[in-house]
C-alpha cells in the first residue's frame, strides 16, 4: 500500500489518500457502503445496501480474482482510498494503471497516436472506470454522510497528484454521474461527451402498453420482428440466482468467446470470471438464453441495479434473423416492465436501438492531461466534439418511434 498524499478536508483533521493494488485491501462491507446509493433495508442485496452492481466489491473483486484484470492484461489496480487518521476508509475510487486503451469504450487512440508521433509517451495512463463496462455509475465513492462533495474533490485532486508523482501522461474518468462530473470539472479536468441509447419505462404495465405509445407502423414492425426471431421453435429463458449453474456458464462462455473473438480479436473476460461473479452476485444477474432443438444457442448477460437493467455481453453459436435484437433489447424491456425497473441501458453505441424504443442519452467523461500542449489540443477538440454530440443527439431525438404529440 503506497501513501499518495495528505489531504485536509476539515480545519482540524487530516486525511490520507492511499493507493491500493487489490480491492481485497478493503472489506466488502466497507467498500459497498462507500458506493451505496442508499442504505435500504428493502434492497434485494444481501447487505441491504442499494448499489450500482459494477462498482460493488463483488464485481470488481471477481475481475481481479479471475485475472481478467491484472498487470498482465494491461489493467493494474491502483484504487484510490481516502482514509481517516485511524485508517478507516471514508471514500474510494476504482482506478487502474493502463498500458493500452482497450476495453474502455471512450476512445482516445487518436490522442495517443498524436502524442507519440510528437515524441511523447502516452502510456501508461490512469483510468478511473469499471473495466470493460460502458455503463454510467459512481466513480467517486463517498457514501451518504455529510461532506460528500469535499471527499469527491479530494479524490479528483488525488488522481492528479498520482499523475504528477508517477509521471503518467494523463488520468481519465469515464461514464460519470452528474455529481462526480461536477467534482472533476471543479478540479479542472476536461469534459467529454458521447451518445448511448436507453429505454425509459414510463410506468408501462405490459409490453403492449409500451407498443401503444409508438407510431402504428413502428408497432407493426416490432411485433413482426419479435415473431420472426422465434419462428424456428426457439424458446427464451430468464436465468438468475441458483439457475446460473456451471453448465449454463459453460454454454454462455462458448457464445461469448465465439462472438467476442470475431468482434475484438481477444475477448476480455475469462471463464473463471463468470463462475466467480455468478457465485458472488447471482441475484443481480439476469442471463437471457435462447434454446433451439434442446440446447442453448445464444444468450445475453445483464446486471440488475436498484432501478436499472444493464445489458452487457451477447454471444451465439447459431445465426437466426432478429435473435440478437430479441435477446438483448426486447427481452430486457420485457424484464424491466415486469419488475418495475425504470431504465434499460443496453451498452455502447448502436443507432439500431432507436427503432426498438431506445432513446439517445448523453454520456460524460473527464480527462486530466499533464502535458500543456497536448491538453490544449484536446481541449480544443473536445469543444467541437461536444457541440457535434449535442447536434446529433437532437437529430436522433426526432427519429424515435414514439408518436408525436400533435396537440
Amino acid at each position: 500500500m503506497e501513501k499518495l498524499q495528505d489531504a485536509p478536508l476539515a480545519s482540524d483533521t487530516t486525511f490520507t489518500i492511499r493507493v491500493i493494488d487489490a480491492i481485497s485491501a478493503v472489506t466488502a462491507e466497507r467498500w459497498d457502503r462507500l458506493g451505496a446509493i442508499s442504505a435500504n433495508p428493502a434492497s434485494s442485496a444481501e447487505s441491504g445496501i442499494a448499489i450500482n452492481p459494477f462498482i460493488s466489491h463483488a464485481f470488481l473483486s471477481s475481475l481481479e480474482d479471475s485475472g481478467s484484470v491484472s498487470q498482465q492484461t494491461g489493467w493494474l489496480p491502483q484504487h484510490l482510498v481516502l482514509e481517516c487518521p485511524d485508517g478507516e476508509p471514508i471514500a474510494a475510487a476504482p482506478a487502474y494503471l493502463k498500458s493500452h486503451s482497450q476495453g474502455e469504450y471512450v476512445f482516445d487512440h487518436g490522442w495517443a497516436d498524436a502524442f507519440q508521433r510528437a515524441g511523447g509517451r502516452y502510456y501508461p495512463k490512469l483510468q478511473m472506470a469499471v473495466p470493460f463496462t460502458p455503463a454510467a455509475g459512481p466513480r467517486l465513492l463517498v457514501g451518504n454522510g455529510p461532506g460528500a462533495e469535499t471527499r469527491r474533490m479530494a479524490l479528483a485532486e488525488g488522481a492528479k497528484t498520482y499523475a504528477a508523482r508517477t509521471g503518467v501522461s494523463s488520468a481519465h474518468a469515464t461514464f460519470l454521474r452528474p455529481d462526480d462530473r461536477a467534482a472533476f470539472e471543479d478540479a479542472d479536468w476536461l469534459h467529454r461527451t458521447d451518445q448511448q441509447f436507453h429505454f425509459h419505462n414510463r410506468g408501462y404495465d405490459s409490453y403492449e402498453a409500451f407498443l401503444g405509445t409508438l407510431a402504428s407502423r413502428k408497432r407493426k414492425a416490432l411485433r413482426k420482428e419479435r415473431a420472426q426471431a422465434l419462428v424456428n421453435d426457439i424458446s427464451i429463458e430468464w436465468l438468475t440466482g441458483r439457475d446460473l449453474t456451471e453448465a449454463v456458464w459453460d454454454a454462455f462462455y462458448e457464445f461469448y468467446m465465439d462472438t467476442g473473438s470475431r468482434k475484438w480479436g481477444r475477448p476480455y473476460l475469462n471463464r473463471e470470471f463468470f463462475s466467480l461473479v455468478g457465485e458472488r452476485m447471482g441475484a443481480q444477474i439476469l442471463l437471457v438464453m435462447a434454446k433451439h432443438n434442446g440446447r442453448y444457442i445464444a444468450g445475453g448477460l445483464n446486471f440488475l441495479g436498484p432501478d436499472t437493467i444493464y445489458g452487457r455481453n451477447w454471444g451465439c453459436i447459431e445465426d437466426h434473423p432478429y435473435l440478437h435484437f430479441e435477446v438483448c433489447y426486447h427481452q430486457a424491456i420485457d424484464y424491466a416492465i415486469a419488475h418495475g425497473l425504470a431504465v434499460v441501458e443496453a451498452g455502447a453505441q448502436g443507432e439500431h436501438k432507436l427503432a426498438r424504443g431506445y432513446e439517445p442519452v448523453t454520456t460524460h467523461s473527464a480527462h486530466w492531461i499533464a502535458h500543456p500542449g497536448l491538453r490544449h489540443a484536446i481541449e480544443d477538440y473536445l469543444d467541437h466534439e461536444r457541440a457535434e454530440v449535442a447536434r446529433v443527439g437532437e437529430v436522433l431525438g426526432e427519429h424515435t418511434p414514439y408518436r408525436k404529440d400533435t396537440s
